[in-house]
């Protein structure tokens, strides 16, 4: 369990995310590149005293990450880079910021998708359902409850009620003093025996989870290149991506980036 002073961290690091969001929400703007974004990014948690849990991050196969965010437009599910475009965003375009920040040893790592300037029914109808399922997955993280209950309330959200499509292969963490730590979050339930090994695993008090739907319109499947980071969408269709950093309390979930859905949907 952590202690009163360790969850006191861990909500300040939230809410240094959800101020870069706010801020993001304020500045972005049709016309501006990936890399104007991704500079804002970094100057604006160096102003929150963070550093970015991105920028530089190593993983097999991969280079070392070269953006403070994952900046991730239309069929870009996640970890898009400010060099992977340079023509500048545009309107109708949708792009999926995930901030992730270090305070005081502690994580924060949450992601939010904007619209610019306007979009059309299906674009707004896709950002629904990934704010929708955020919540009510969410609120399903009951203590003592398994895994799975989350990934049947965001399927039940994203695939039965909004037809769309949650990508398959990606998921949710767990995190604290390092970004990436067990268990593994699924948003969909497994499929066959061994799928998703922790699905039984229960919620416990002083757990802190990351919990993340990727959705698609018409597709489960991703795909990328080589050892670059950006995941795409494998038939080209737009995307969203929304994360929620969540303390499992014995009272239940408390989502330490609930400010997040007070961000306005549509920015520039």
């Amino acid at each position: 369990m952590p202690t009163t002073r360790e969850v006191e961290l861990a909500a300040s690091a939230a809410q240094c995310v959800i101020a870069t969001h706010r801020a993001l929400s304020e500045f972005l703007r049709e016309g501006q590149t990936l890399a104007e974004i991704d500079a804002f990014v970094g100057k604006t948690i160096g102003s929150l005293d963070c550093t970015s849990c991105f920028l530089g991050y190593r993983t097999r196969g991969h280079p070392p990450f070269p953006s403070h965010a994952c900046l991730s437009v239309n069929s870009c599910v996640v970890h898009g880079t400010h060099l992977m475009n340079e023509t500048p965003i545009t309107e109708g375009d949708l792009i999926s910021i995930d901030i992730g920040v270090r305070h005081q040893g502690w994580i924060g790592d949450a992601a939010w998708t904007y619209l610019v300037k306007s979009g059309d029914d299906l674009s707004k109808a896709l950002m629904r359902s990934g704010t929708e399922s955020l919540r009510r997955g969410v609120a399903a993280m009951m203590p003592g409850r398994p895994l799975i209950d989350w990934a049947r309330a965001v399927q039940q959200c994203v695939e039965v009620e909004h037809k769309f499509h949650l990508v398959r292969g990606l998921g949710g963490h767990g995190y604290g003093t390092s970004l990436h730590a067990a268990p593994f979050v699924s948003n969909v339930v497994p499929s066959y025996p061994g799928e998703w090994s922790e699905a039984w695993k229960v919620f416990k008090p002083g757990m802190l989870i990351a919990v993340e739907p990727m959705i698609a319109v018409s597709t489960t499947e991703i795909v990328s290149e080589g050892s670059a980071w950006p995941i795409y969408t494998a038939d080209g269709s737009l995307s969203v991506h929304y994360e929620a950093d969540v303390l499992i309390t014995e009272d239940g979930p408390r989502n330490l980036t609930e400010g997040l859905f007070t961000l306005p949907e549509i920015v520039g």
